[in-house]
């Protein structure tokens, strides 16, 4: 079966595609005939070795992967060959073929597609954690996201819009305005002018909100989004920090957090999926049923073949994709 491969760490046009052996799957794991994968910004940083976790080299990068199980381990418990299954895996996806342990491993919906399946995979589940297990989201807060047109940006508007809050999306420019919008956003900000600092908790006290401010801030940016989205918040807000996609590592004093009443936590959403698999499997339960209210609908910018796989991961990785980006494989109706 063909994979890529990392083998000297670099951008994604250094990855080769190699021919393995088809994995054989231990007594937990499950193997999985790939038919669709899911492309994401960690996926980059991985690949280049800027990841918080360094892989030995060579490796096969990829967290998302979803296709019809070939074969189960001795000790699998519901899950068969011939199912229709999404997998979350700390690297491997990038393949014809992909191991995953059984307990991160998901039956899909019978009406879900391939497709739908990968681009609901780490970017849901992370803005999933983010809200309600990290920020303890209530019925009818407010939610603001930064990033909100980019994939785990996208997928935190409409998750927090299913579950019952009002959103205000961060975005550049009109498109991704109304991008935000055609998925759930009440309200939009600008964040492409100059003095975030100030200009964040400007447009967000403009807005007609009993408290004045974001209960909640997701953050996948870092950098001027943080500065400004944290004075954006109300009277015991939350913010809950994803990432640094715009590059810089914020800080602040904490002081502030103290004369505000506020909150700032990170997730790391791996923690979850290797220590509380229960947790994860509750969560992907619940965004299945999201999906299937039509509340949750990956938006799917980019389809490419599996040859184009490092073009598409480069545009992922230079904020250029809307939405997700997803790998088809076209060995069945993905």
């Amino acid at each position: 079966m063909r994979s890529y491969r990392v083998h000297a760490f670099g951008e994604p046009s250094s990855m080769v595609i190699d021919e393995l052996d088809a994995p054989v799957p231990g007594d937990e794991e499950v193997l999985v005939d790939v038919e669709a994968i899911g492309l994401n910004f960690p996926d980059v940083l991985v690949i280049r070795g800027q990841y918080q976790f360094l892989k030995s080299l060579p490796f096969t990068p990829g967290k998302d992967f979803a296709g019809v199980v070939r074969a189960v381990g001795s000790a699998v418990r519901g899950i068969q060959p011939g199912d229709r299954v999404l997998s979350h895996v700390e690297s491997g996806a990038y393949a014809e073929q992909a191991l995953a342990l059984s307990r991160q491993t998901y039956v899909l919906p019978d009406d879900m597609s391939f497709s739908e399946a990968a681009a609901m995979g780490l970017v849901y589940q992370t803005a999933y954690f983010a809200l309600v297990e990290r920020a303890r989201l209530l019925a009818g807060e407010t939610v603001l996201v930064g990033g909100a047109a980019g994939g785990i940006g996208l997928a935190t508007v409409q998750v927090a819009k299913g579950l019952g809050a009002t959103v205000i999306a961060g975005v550049r420019g009109a498109e991704e305005a109304a991008l935000a919008r055609a998925s759930g956003a009440d309200h939009t900000i600008d964040l492409s002018g100059d003095n975030l600092r100030d200009s964040i908790r400007d447009q967000v006290r403009a807005l007609p909100l009993e408290k004045g401010g974001a209960d909640i801030v997701i953050d996948p940016l870092g950098g001027d989004f943080f500065a400004g989205a944290i004075r954006a918040l109300a009277w015991c807000g939350r913010l809950v920090v994803i990432g640094f996609a715009a590059g810089e590592i914020p800080t602040i004093k904490v002081n502030y957090l103290l004369v505000k009443n506020i909150s700032v936590l990170g997730i790391q959403w791996s923690d979850y999926r290797d220590y509380t698999p229960e947790r994860v499997h509750e969560a992907q339960r619940a965004l299945f049923e999201l999906w299937r209210q039509g509340k949750v609908r990956p938006h799917i910018a980019r389809s490419v073949a599996f040859e184009a796989l490092p073009e598409a991961l480069a545009l992922v990785g230079q904020g250029k994709v809307r939405g997700k980006a997803v790998v088809t494989l076209n060995k069945a109706s993905a």
